[in-house]
């Protein structure tokens, strides 16, 4: 379905751990594509940027926003699927199934930190690599090319990716070319939140829908003019928005 302009599946974290774990199974790659109200945003300004957020081969809503929306709309998603969760539950599988995992991202030593912590409570993860390119990797040819050489030549399965949109989905479009049996997701802070360099909002403010509200709070110099100046006034046009279709399809004879 279509929700604050890009195509969401509308599947459960489970539901898409057992497609992944299918796929895999079969020898066919992918990717998985976490969309919140920021991405939402972007993807709306940027015909590009669309594309590469509604070309993924699986796209759930990581903001509750997006699952409010749909609710609105009365076509409601079975619920909010965050990269921060994913992280654990795709481990979990890829342990039990003995498949390789790479993570990329994050400050120096931190996607090392959060492999050992993937490791210690996912019983028999195989982290075959554990990167955090330095800032601005990517601003030249050779420093893109160094990076993915090293996640390509690791060979993994399943590879986290860490670096913000659309950075991460960008190098990670680049990287299905030479890992096409590899399932990737673009994950954001969630290699910061494993590796518990980044504090995570309390279950009960996820549920609420104000994880956003604990992160500027820990984050407010960063995050500030990003949440309050830009994602929430469209979080309230997206949802009027669809609370008007709703009205609007219910009038028609």
């Amino acid at each position: 379905m279509r929700v604050g302009g890009v195509e969401v599946d509308a599947l459960s974290e489970d539901d898409v751990v057992a497609w992944v774990a299918r796929e895999l199974e079969a020898g066919r790659g992918g990717r998985i594509v976490t969309p919140n109200v920021d991405i939402c945003r972007a993807a709306a300004a940027d015909l590009a940027l669309n594309d590469l957020v509604c070309s993924a081969e699986l796209v759930v809503p990581d903001g509750m926003p997006l699952v409010w929306a749909a609710r609105l709309r009365g076509t409601p998603l079975p619920q909010r699927v965050t990269g921060a969760d994913l992280i654990w539950s795709l481990s979990r599988c890829a342990a039990r199934h003995g498949w390789p995992v790479y993570l990329l991202g994050g400050p120096p030593g931190v996607a090392r930190g959060a492999a050992a912590e993937l490791a210690g409570r996912c019983p028999g993860l195989n982290v075959c690599g554990a990167h955090s390119p330095p800032y601005g990797f990517d601003a030249t040819a050779e420093g893109r090319e160094r990076v993915l050489r090293e996640v390509a030549g690791a060979r993994p399965l399943l590879v986290f990716v860490g670096l913000g949109f659309p950075k991460q989905d960008r190098l990670i479009a680049d990287l299905r070319h030479e890992l096409p049996e590899t399932w990737f997701l673009g994950c954001g802070a969630a290699i910061g939140f494993a590796a518990g360099a980044l504090a995570r909002a309390p279950g009960w403010m996820r549920r609420a829908g104000l994880e956003w509200a604990f992160r500027l709070a820990v984050e407010p110099g960063r995050l500030a003019r990003r949440y309050l100046v830009d994602d929430l006034p469209y979080a309230a046009r997206l949802l009027g928005g669809s609370l008007a279709a709703r009205v609007r399809s219910q009038r028609r004879p």
